[in-house]
């Protein structure tokens, strides 16, 4: 069998030695550097032939900074004989899963592609935005739940009365639902609509029954924080006593989380996949049990 080795680029470092941590695996040697100009250059300074590579590296904003990192340096690893494994915790361009609009690039098919090309010949990410996104990819890809992270986390820390979980959009809804039947809190869907083109989110107000509960908000990705707002103004609004935002994959653009507090958000947590002060969630564990189970 193989030596396994871990390989944390420079947007996961702290969750890549966690993860080798877990598995008890050694770090390889290498080192990633940005020049002034932004160019990026990898080292390595391990011999790899024959061992197999969990690059650990997610691809949050810079994304096309952290993506060609994560092509560069699996592209070497391979020339050099190495497996390379890409554990990509935060997958970029997967909402971008299928042609939205007339004329739209896949641009998840692109990154299958380009990493494909640079080697990659698995990938385990976390939570992708769609299992749809999955089947562009022509080897062997997972997606790890961190939903149960999240609920171990809301049990332990958020002292929840009288608990309502809400998806706020139909696409999320089965990641919602899975969180609210772990917890054992009713589930609940509100209506969600977005202009393709301008980006706008409306959310219809439905009846719901959230007066005096604490209201969970579950999603996979809180990026400008534009449907999470107004998920919670509409609980709010409905009689809801707290409404508290959970989220995979925390982008946090701009002034995201001022933004929820702001519309009467008083918690607001993600996970590690994407470093932060809100990424409270460690995955690891989640990604080591999966690593943990892969054969050569």
């Amino acid at each position: 069998m193989a030596e396994k080795l871990v390989l944390a680029g420079p947007a996961s470092e702290e969750l890549g030695r966690s993860v080798a941590d877990k598995l008890g695996l050694q770090m390889l040697n290498a080192e990633f550097r940005v020049f002034p100009d932004g160019e990026s250059k990898f080292t390595l300074n391990d011999k790899v032939s024959g061992r197999s590579i969990f690059l650990v590296q997610s691809t949050y904003q810079p994304v096309d900074q952290h993506l060609f990192q994560l092509f560069l340096a699996s592209h070497h690893l391979s020339e050099e004989g190495a497996k390379v494994t890409a554990v990509v915790p935060y997958l970029a361009y997967a909402r971008q899963d299928k042609e939205f609009l007339p004329g739209e690039g896949v641009t998840l098919g692109i990154v299958a592609h380009l990493m494909r090309s640079a080697g990659v010949r698995r990938l385990v990410t976390v939570d992708i935005h769609s299992a749809e996104g999955l089947a562009l990819f022509s080897f062997p890809t997972y997606s790890v739940s961190a939903i149960p992270s999240l609920v171990s986390y809301a049990r332990e820390n958020l002292g929840l009365k009288d608990p309502a979980v809400i998806s706020p959009d139909f696409g999320g809804s089965k990641r919602t639902e899975a969180f609210a039947q772990l917890y054992g809190a009713p589930f609940l869907k509100l209506s969600k609509t977005r202009d393709r083109t301008s980006g706008e989110v409306t959310i219809r107000d439905s009846s719901l029954d959230v007066k005096g509960k604490d209201v969970v908000i579950v999603d996979d990705i809180i990026s400008t924080g534009g449907t999470v707002r107004a998920a919670a103004e509409t609980v709010m609004k409905q009689g809801a006593r707290r409404a508290v935002a959970l989220c995979v994959h925390g982008l946090f653009v701009g002034s995201a989380v001022d933004s929820l507090e702001k519309a009467s958000v008083k918690t607001v947590v993600s996970t590690n996949t994407v470093p932060g002060k809100n990424g409270v969630v460690d995955v690891s564990d989640a990604l080591a049990s999966h690593l943990r189970t892969l054969e050569e």
